[in-house]
């Protein structure tokens, strides 16, 4: 697996960027997976690229947890999310390196977006678990790794801890640069 690297937090704002929309619309790739009144988890979320698309599909019954390890990238994301009109659908919220702290979410999570992040993780075992015990039976978790920072062998080592927590490959969707697969629960 990839050494364990977290993504700068200044690197958020290029994240952000309207240009990315035209390679990686969130509309797109979430609209398939995110239905209004959903509660939908979105662990490195950084400045919230995908976490306003998310907030929108949720609609106002719906909720984003949305968790980082980096003070700034929640910040950034509760600022993008105020001026978005988007704030009171989000529980954006900064956990430690270990834990995503979800205690309070266990069996409640619709769906789990884990985009471009797995990887900068130093447990993805311990990752897939708690986001397992998090998500109700029948949810589903959209895992995407960049290309160009995991190969296939690592994606398909990430699929076998994520089936080890329980969570079935069921589909592999096209995501622009990524290695990409939908994981449900059972």
């Amino acid at each position: 697996m990839p050494k364990h690297n977290v993504c700068p937090w200044w690197a958020g704002y290029l994240l952000t960027s309207p240009i990315r929309k035209l390679t990686q619309d969130p509309a797109r790739i979430l609209r398939p997976y995110v239905r209004a009144g959903m509660t939908v988890l979105e662990p490195g979320p950084g400045m919230g690229f995908f976490t306003l698309e998310l907030a929108r599909l949720v609609g106002p019954a719906g909720r984003v947890v949305a968790v980082d390890v980096q003070s700034r990238m929640i910040a950034g994301l509760k600022r993008r999310a105020d001026r978005a009109g988007l704030l009171d659908r989000i529980d954006a919220r900064v956990a430690p390196e270990a834990t995503m702290a979800l205690d309070a979410c266990e069996g409640t999570i619709d769906f789990v977006l884990a985009f471009a992040m797995v990887h900068e993780l130093p447990s993805a075992a311990a990752f897939f678990t708690e986001a397992a015990r998090a998500m109700k039976p029948g949810a589903s978790l959209l895992l995407a790794e960049p290309a160009g920072h995991v190969t296939e062998e690592d994606f398909g080592s990430e699929l076998k801890l994520a089936a080890a927590a329980g969570l079935a490959a069921v589909d592999r969707p096209q995501i622009w640069r990524s290695r990409a697969a939908l994981l449900r629960k059972s």
